[in-house]
């Protein structure tokens, strides 16, 4: 396989055990799966269907207890723990369903935050956060607190703060989970566009239909196993979309 067709994320054979004797739990039962560079991919399934455990594992956070995880093309060796803590560090973003800003900095210093962790100088550091910023729209208000910022935009500015490191993949989990409906069609609208304009590669869990729907595949898990993979229909604009998915207004 050449680099160019190398995908974003290569799992193999991957399974989790959770306890033992009567306390086993089967979280994920053999999962084999690809995403490819710039692809958008929603996992969907109900509760303890192993959604969560599957991107902890894509993420390095926890190690399987069998199978592999390859992040463009390198292992996720869970024995080299400051070499696994480099590549979450420079090839992964997360976007959480809390937001996880620190009250106490701007947007612009929340976002530049991973860098100034990684030894990126200041200047440098501050310029890059706000190229970030612009990215989701919220250059204007880089210089605000959290606390002075909507619901909508916080999760903006934490996509910003997953993309100033210039990830191989962006993680979300249940990235619109504490958002009202507006907010979150226009987070889940961002992270389309990131897709489409900047090939940015995207793995999401969630338990919305309507923002599964802006995914180019859907896989749905169920026990432990993918019980269903379907390539999504062509892209159209994700207000389009979310349009067309909204439910019909009751009748009186």
């Amino acid at each position: 396989m050449t680099a160019d067709k190398q995908p974003a994320v290569e799992v193999s054979g991957l399974s989790k055990v959770f306890g033992a004797g009567e306390t086993r739990v089967e979280a994920l039962r053999g999962i084999d799966l690809r995403v490819a560079l710039g692809e958008f991919v929603a996992v969907m399934g109900p509760s303890g269907s192993g959604k969560s455990t599957l991107l902890h594992l894509i993420a390095g956070l926890d190690a399987p207890t069998a199978g592999t995880v390859r992040l463009g093309g390198d292992l996720l060796d869970h024995r080299d723990d400051d070499r696994l803590t480099l590549m979450r560090r420079q090839r992964i973003g997360f976007i959480f369903q809390a937001f996880n800003l620190l009250d106490v900095l701007s947007a612009e210093e929340n976002v530049a935050l991973p860098l100034l962790i990684d030894g990126t100088a200041e200047a440098e550091a501050m310029r890059r956060a706000g190229t970030a910023l612009e990215r989701v729209g919220m250059a204007p208000r880089r210089k605000h607190l959290p606390g002075q910022l909507s619901g909508g935009e916080q999760q903006r500015v934490a996509v910003a703060r997953a993309l100033v490191t210039g990830p191989l993949l962006l993680l979300a989990d249940e990235p619109t989970g504490n958002l009202d409906s507006a907010n979150g069609d226009q987070v889940m609208a961002l992270l389309r566009h990131l897709c489409d304009e900047q090939r940015q590669t995207i793995f999401m869990v969630t338990h919305d239909a309507r923002h599964a729907a802006l995914a180019d595949r859907l896989i749905r898990l169920r026990d432990g196993r993918v019980v269903e993979e379907q390539r999504l229909p062509p892209r159209r604009s994700p207000a389009r979309i979310l349009a067309d998915l909204s439910p019909e207004p009751a009748e009186e």
